[in-house]
């Protein structure tokens, strides 16, 4: 980190000391059983899932401060900007499962979409706000429920009713500022700007919201004067967090880290708010960027989980929580969150399947090559034992023992799901003798993060080869029970079954991309599959940047597992099926038509 700091101005706070405990990552140690089936952990086990950390007393949430100086409040906006990117798309239960996921990870503020949007969004946020906003835990925390809203009536008013209903409420409103957005995409003149950016946050206050965050769209190429004054006067409306964004990931750290340090040095009134950082990840900087910001004053991080949304996505929520929790103590100068890093993986993996934008295996945190060493430095330590970089778990077998497994690798799965899933994995058992952490984790995406059922496969037969036509025989059962069965000629056996499903699902769809791997090695491995999907009414939706807007195509994404390919390959169809059609029944889906998106 020293490279953040080459400016001298900018002086990480309490000058890089702390009281508090040091963290540590530990490792278990253990045997593997021989008797089959086993689960045995692989090279893609991540250390992550298992950190030990001394607990850590979250402050008490008030909206304009926080008492204690090293806490770093969490902004999550996976359901806002992080769906907004390409491909990503997700029903209204999906969201509102991500949001209670959000809530177990211990999020300060979840900003659960844009209501302003469509009817739909509107309804996914209320929904969210009164459901996950008002769960609160035995020690006082539930989360923030924030809605953004450019800066007009008709945005913040639509925002105000989705939120209104949660414990905490908050209104986030945002106008451009940099020369070039106002010029060409808002056609205002800077006392225009600032004159709708004070009275839009004043009108938020006065529908009763004492939370409302501020954001300078384009921040990172603004005047820094003009920063300073339009900051001023909405400190002044009644705004009590103000978020600094580098919206086209432009900055260097120590740019964006001085940018933070001048607007607390020169903003009248800055001592009475939150500063907030949003960093895009145009050149792969948008983490460095977060912590520069934090180190230099900044006391909110906005984030999405696995780094989602737009172009090249946001600061990752786990790589941002990660880094403090790792070096707060020793270079970050004692900064730290209340996010409980246990919920990470089931929460990466959550929004991978839901979203259908799949994680690099080389993702920092959450990526399946993580920590795994083929070659090199870390491989030669003069010992046969890999205990000294990957996590050994014992085996085991029975219901209890794959929900403490499943507890290990950071899936907290409830007695419903579970069930589903024990099958699952007593199925693939009785074909594989060693069944891997790789392989449980397959079965968690492919059985607990999926979407609602409309159809459900049954049963799937298929001939092929050189001697004759290829067929598929497909048995599949609706949401009432009923029993359907088709068969299909195709080119092979994947392209009869999914033949087969159309004529029973009777939709017409183009198969955008699809995708095949082995989670583990050898001949039984398990194959997971994964489709994109884009129906031919075309969902089409309009992504807007204030003014302007661009349309889009919505796609659906599926996954399946099986030591069977074609089983996979049904699967994961299925259920980009069954994703599409749940989220053509979403109440008010019909005004997603103009649904439109926005980016501070």
């Amino acid at each position: 980190m020293a490279s953040l700091f080459t400016n001298p101005a900018i002086i990480p706070v309490s000058q890089l000391t702390s009281t508090n405990p040091t963290r540590f990552l530990l490792y278990y140690n253990g045997t593997t059983a021989t008797k089959a089936p086993s689960i045995r952990s692989t090279k893609s086990s991540t250390p992550f899932t298992t950190i030990f950390c001394s607990a850590t007393r979250r402050p008490e949430y008030i909206p304009n401060r926080i008492p204690d100086p090293h806490y770093v409040r969490v902004f999550d906006t996976t359901l806002r900007d992080g769906e907004q990117s390409p491909g990503a798309s997700m029903t209204s239960k999906e969201k509102l499962d991500v949001a209670r996921q959000l809530a177990k990870l211990g999020v300060d503020i979840i900003e659960a979409g844009f209501p302003a949007a469509s009817k739909d969004d509107l309804e996914a946020v209320r929904m969210i706000a009164k459901e996950v906003g008002n769960e609160v835990d035995e020690n006082g925390y539930v989360p923030v429920i924030c809605g953004l809203a450019r800066c007009n009536k008709k945005d913040i008013d639509a925002s105000w009713e989705a939120v209104k209903h949660a414990k905490r409420p908050r209104i986030h409103t945002f106008i451009a500022t940099s020369e070039i957005h106002m010029k060409h995409k808002l056609k205002k003149t800077k006392e225009e700007v600032i004159e709708t950016a004070r009275s839009m946050v004043s009108y938020a206050r006065s529908l009763g919201c004492n939370d409302v965050e501020f954001s300078p769209e384009d921040a990172g190429r603004s005047d820094r004067e003009f920063l300073y004054q339009i900051l001023g006067e909405v400190i002044k409306a009644g705004a009590t967090t103000l978020n600094i964004p580098d919206t086209v990931g432009y900055n260097m750290p120590n740019e964006f880290g001085q940018l933070i340090a001048d607007i607390k040095a020169n903003t009248k009134g800055i001592e009475n708010v939150i500063i907030s950082t949003h960093c895009q990840n145009d050149l792969g900087l948008s983490t460095a960027n977060t912590l520069a910001g934090a180190c230099a004053g900044a006391r909110q991080v906005e984030v999405t989980v696995n780094g989602i949304g737009e172009r090249a996505g946001n600061a990752a929520l786990e790589e941002v929580v990660m880094a403090l929790k790792c070096r707060g103590d020793q270079v970050l100068g004692g900064l730290y969150t209340g996010i409980n890093t246990k919920q990470i993986i089931m929460s990466s993996k959550m929004v991978e399947e839901f979203s259908g934008l799949h994680v690099q295996p080389h993702k920092a945190i959450v990526g399946e090559n993580a920590f795994a060493h083929e070659s090199g430095i870390h491989q030669d330590t003069g010992s046969n034992d890999d205990s000294d970089f990957f996590v050994k778990r014992p085996g085991f077998s029975g219901r209890h023992a794959l929900r403490s497994r499943l507890l290990e690798l950071g899936y907290d799965i409830d007695s419903k799901d579970l069930d589903d899933l024990f099958w699952r994995f007593k199925a693939v058992a009785e074909k594989k003798k060693n069944i891997t952490d790789d392989d449980v984790m397959a079965l968690v995406s492919d059985v607990v993060f999926q979407p609602q059922v409309v159809w459900k496969l049954g049963d799937v037969q298929v001939t092929c080869g050189t001697l004759g036509l290829p067929m598929a025989t497909v048995r599949l059962i609706d949401a009432n029970g009923e029993e359907h069965i088709a068969c299909a000629n195709g080119t092979g056996p994947i392209d009869s079954a999914y033949k087969a499903v159309l004529l029973i699902v009777k939709v017409d769809v183009t198969l955008l991309e699809y995708s095949m791997n082995a989670v583990t090695e050898g001949i039984d491995a398990l194959a997971t599959t994964r489709v994109l999907i884009r129906g031919e009414n075309n969902h089409i939706s309009t992504r807007s940047s204030g003014q302007s807007g661009e349309i889009l195509h919505r796609t659906f994404s599926g996954t399946g597992a099986g030591v069977d390919i074609v089983v996979s390959s049904v699967r994961a169809f299925v259920n980009a099926l069954n994703k599409m059609l749940g989220f053509n029944n979403q109440a008010g889906a019909k005004s997603n038509t103009r649904n439109s998106r926005v980016s501070p």
